[in-house]
């Protein structure tokens, strides 16, 4: 190998990359094998039957929560934290992202899996915010109800139906809703991954971007769910806000994000 600029990977010639490649080709395959392992054990975990004839607001007004399922024996549903009052800018930027990557579910669907986004926010203010982001898959308001159909939000969760039974069979948050936003896994295998202060890195690596707000902690490693400003460049400034936002028409900045949280 060859040294190479600073900050960057060494230089080698093929075969000695190809050699490098299969010896961490054998940690890879472990990894899936463990995950297969740990999903194995998923499906043998013990469930819990809840009341599914309680109301749920979407679209269409309130419905039983039955009918998130569509006939289907088995619903995924992404819980999307909310803050009232906030503008669109003023939302979750994890949750943001997440439901704009699952913006359709036909492979679901096709194995038997209805999907739907839950929330805590009330019907009118959810509906123009899903207006605003063109999200299409359906979303309702799960306000003031408790588990397992309310609460926990920030989290994936999953249900079985059985007839007119219902039962809650898993739930993940934090890093586990990462399935869920395949530009993770696509960035962990770029040269410089993601680019946030949890990772390993050689010595050199370019350092992650900071935040540079009370928002995010001023001098702080942004986290990795990334806000960023007009020019996509990361920011958890005032006039920034969640990355997927502004593909949207009519996403211009904004002075306020219309609340202070963290980066979770």
């Amino acid at each position: 190998m060859t040294t190479a600029p600073h900050g960057r990977p060494p230089v080698a010639d093929l075969a000695t990359w190809q050699a490098a490649r299969d010896e961490l080709l054998i940690r890879e395959k472990a990894h899936t094998r463990e995950g297969d392992a740990i999903a194995a054990a998923r499906r043998r975990l013990p469930m819990v039957e809840f009341d599914p004839s309680v109301k749920v607001v979407g679209a269409d007004g309130p419905v039983p929560f039955l009918e998130l399922f569509q006939g289907r024996d088995e619903l995924v549903v992404y819980k999307h934290m909310w803050h009232d009052g906030a503008p669109h800018q003023g939302q979750c930027e994890g949750c943001t992202t997440t439901a704009w990557h699952v913006r359709d579910a036909v492979y679901l669907n096709a194995r038997g899996v209805s999907f739907a986004v839950l929330t805590t926010g009330r019907w009118d203010e959810v509906a123009d915010y899903v207006a605003f982001m063109g999200y299409t898959q359906p979303w309702y308001s799960v306000r003031d109800l408790p588990a397992p159909i309310g609460e926990s939000m920030g989290s994936i969760t999953c249900f079985l139906r059985d007839g007119d039974r219902a039962f809650l069979t898993y739930a993940t948050t934090g890093r586990g809703n990462e399935p869920a936003v395949p530009m993770f896994g696509l960035l962990d295998m770029t040269a410089y991954g993601r680019r946030e202060g949890w990772q390993d890195d050689p010595e050199g690596w370019p350092a992650p971007p900071e935040a540079g707000s009370p928002v995010g902690g001023h001098g702080a490693p942004i986290c990795w769910y990334w806000r960023t400003d007009a020019d996509g460049t990361a920011d958890w400034g005032p006039t920034s806000r969640p990355t997927p936002q502004w593909t949207r028409h009519g996403a211009t900045p904004e002075q306020t994000l219309g609340r202070q949280g963290d980066c979770h």
